[in-house]
């Protein structure tokens, strides 16, 4: 056989799976071109990366970004407060950091920081396959070389531009500076809370000792605050702090650089902090400042970095004039040597700004503030609610009586009992009507309302006028014995004052930036919760308080104004909480550790609440509250209930919803007018003349 037969034999030779070749040769040829390609691309990108590491090499780094200075602003423009990151930042070397703060950072923040490059793929393997399971963000993967990165040259605006240059200056970093100078840095510019950037600021301003004298157990303290300021910080959640010291002992413990022994001591340890008051914590309306970096920063979103370096400038709705008689009203109302607190938070009405605000007599010893402390009952002056709740049923009115007397109540169907007592155990033990029981804050008046009216319908009422904590549908809910807030009893309070409009309270108008581009703006959140006439009548019972018989007659000659408002006493707690047109006051006094108030103590409130309302609207002329539509002035006679006219004995003037008023007669008729309602006490409410009201508001 030729080598040509050969050949041609060869050429013609089938395949040995004739249907696979025919079906896949075609996919392998591309096969094989794609492969080409793939190849080709992969040398590309080492080209590109390669290019990219020398030029990132040769290039320098940016400059750090400078931070400004953010400040808070007052309703008149005054700035009452800066934050700057460069006003409490402390460089030190990192050998003179101890080395616990080293290995509780690195143990928490990243462990294998002298492993990696700049990115822990093992890390970042490890966060998505967490985060997976959760279906959350429950674990992130930056290096404290990531987080250097954004720290000093970048903002914290989560977009694909930021994270390319924060990878581009991660590189960098790796590549200029070794292991250890990186992490001396990192230590020197984080934010470790209240102003504090660095280790050795915070280790002066927590523990009052240099970064190199921190314990282990004030070192895993430290350590855990950059994780989140507002809600590590010992100052503002000692829980959450010692958690967080727990889990970063844990950490040390697992990574070798303590012993289980050291742990557990480091945890038991108790540490001496020092108490906050320097700086820019000194000063005006500081309970109202940390509100507002509060509202910033976890109700709208305001990044912390961005508070305390962006430059922005945040307007409020402080009034310094009243804030300033707040702080001064409060300070004489109580002895310097008294231990006894006090809490005072004042709101427009009118459009729900906050005007003043004192959480406490000393900030610098204690930052606890008791405007939104709900922990304390605020007896008689939850009784609003209830009354108000009786007026809306359409069977009680001002003139519906109840005798006050000695009185065990019967309720759950017979099987519990609830005897109320007076206070003092005084009783008239007559017949007496919802003014003389408002003015007088009588118990068993208040208990047999509550039995008429049914105690889930109170609930619904304070509900409605912005009464969040919780309440139980039982007869002593009308003497106030479930624990409120100051903050909720003067918005409330403020929702008779306009008209029965609730306005949620405000405390931030808007928030610029550096540019003065608007990153927030306050938008009015409003509702009807009442109508004008049910506000209005409550309004003038509510004015009987300060009237003579009142619980608030003794501070009516201070207010040169029409006033309405409740008193509140238990044994442990004290209240005013009133208003005018203009201003809604809630005031409370009383110990932080419940205990008991002598008389003299309880009755600081009332002063406290007079003084304040008077000097903070000194340069506003007194208003009456306008009578709406929906209510009507008659005369009626008080031992009867009856309408007055002519030769009845006594008469005075009462406000009704329409169609609640008396229809019955007492006397023989004198005139159209006395019986009409438009005399002269017609003018006036509460049962006091228009005309005496006017000469005690420009005499006094």
């Amino acid at each position: 056989m030729t080598k040509s037969s050969k050949r041609q034999r060869k050429t013609w030779r089938r395949p040995a799976f004739p249907m696979l070749s025919e079906r896949f040769l075609p996919q392998m040829l591309h096969m094989k071109k794609w492969l080409r390609w793939s190849i080709a691309a992969v040398c590309l990108l080492i080209l590109l990366m390669a290019g990219t590491l020398i030029y990132l090499r040769t290039q320098s780094l940016p400059v750090t970004a400078i931070s400004q200075t953010s400040q808070i602003v007052d309703l008149q423009g005054n700035v009452i407060d800066t934050f700057h990151a460069g006003e409490n930042r402390r460089s030190v070397q990192l050998s003179d950091i101890n080395h616990y703060v080293l290995d509780a950072t690195l143990a928490i923040e990243d462990k294998r920081f002298y492993e990696h490059r700049g990115f822990d793929m093992k890390g970042m393997a490890r966060a998505v396959v967490v985060n997976v399971q959760s279906l959350s963000k429950r674990q992130g993967a930056s290096t404290l070389t990531q987080q250097l990165a954004r720290n000093l040259y970048l903002t914290h605006e989560r977009t694909w531009q930021r994270k390319m240059k924060e990878a581009m200056y991660t590189v960098q970093l790796e590549m200029s500076y070794s292991k250890d100078e990186i992490l001396g840095m990192y230590l020197n510019q984080i934010y470790y809370g209240h102003g504090s950037y660095g280790i050795e600021a915070a280790s002066m301003m927590y523990f009052n000792k240099h970064a190199s004298e921190l314990s282990l157990a004030e070192s895993a303290m430290l350590a855990g605050i950059p994780k989140g300021p507002k809600y590590y910080s010992p100052y503002l959640n000692m829980k959450n702090a010692k958690d967080r010291q727990l889990t970063i002992l844990q950490a040390m413990l697992e990574g070798g650089s303590i012993t289980s022994e050291q742990a557990d001591a480091a945890y038991a340890e108790v540490l001496a902090f020092q108490p906050l008051g320097t700086g820019s914590h000194e000063g005006f309306a500081p309970y109202f400042r940390d509100y507002i970096r509060y509202i910033a920063v976890d109700k709208l979103g305001i990044n912390e970095q961005l508070l305390n370096e962006g430059g922005i400038t945040i307007y409020t709705t402080l009034d310094p004039g009243a804030q300033s008689t707040a702080e001064e009203v409060i300070a004489e109302g109580i002895p310097e040597s008294s231990e006894q607190q006090a809490a005072l938070i004042a709101i427009d009405p009118r459009n729900g700004y906050i005007k003043a605000m004192v959480g406490g007599r000393d900030y610098k010893q204690n930052q606890y503030n008791r405007v939104f402390a709900k922990t304390r009952q605020p007896g008689s002056s939850f009784k609003p609610f209830l009354y108000l709740t009786a007026l809306q049923s359409g069977y009680m009115s001002p003139i519906t009586k109840y005798k006050s007397e000695p009185t065990i109540f019967t309720y759950d169907e017979g099987r519990k009992t609830y005897e109320p007592r007076n206070y003092g155990d005084k009783y008239v033990n007559e017949l007496i009507d919802m003014r003389k029981a408002m003015a007088s804050s009588d118990n068993i008046y208040a208990v047999n309302t509550i039995m008429t009216v049914g105690a889930d319908k109170v609930i619904e009422t304070a509900r409605k006028l912005g009464i969040d904590s919780p309440m139980k549908p039982v007869p002593s809910l009308a003497l106030g014995t479930f624990p409120v807030s100051p903050f909720e009893m003067a918005s409330a309070f403020g929702t008779f004052a306009s008209g029965g409009l609730r306005i949620e309270p405000t405390a931030i108008i808007r928030i610029e930036d550096r540019k003065g581009q608007v990153l927030y703006e306050a938008e009015s959140q409003t509702e009807q919760a009442i109508t004008p006439a049910e506000a209005y009548v409550m309004t003038s019972l509510l004015e009987s308080v300060f009237d003579e018989g009142g619980t608030a007659h003794r501070v009516s000659s201070i207010i040169k104004r029409p006033v309405a408002g409740k008193t509140g006493t238990t044994s442990t707690d004290a209240w005013l909480v009133g208003y005018t047109p203009e201003l809604a006051t809630a005031v409370w006094v009383g110990y932080d550790k419940d205990r008991k108030l002598t008389v003299a103590e309880a009755y600081r409130a009332a002063p406290i609440f007079a003084k304040f309302t008077e000097q903070a609207l000194a340069s506003v002329p007194p208003k009456i509250f306008p009578i709406p539509d929906g209510v009507v002035n008659l005369f009626i006679e008080p031992a009867s209930g009856k309408l007055a006219i002519g030769d009845c004995p006594d008469k005075r003037l009462e406000s009704f919803l329409i169609g609640t008023e008396p229809t019955e007669v007492c006397g023989k008729p004198a005139s159209a007018s006395e019986s009409g309602g438009d005399g002269e006490g017609s003018k006036g409410a509460g049962g006091h003349s228009w005309w005496t009201d006017l000469k005690r508001w420009w005499t006094d």
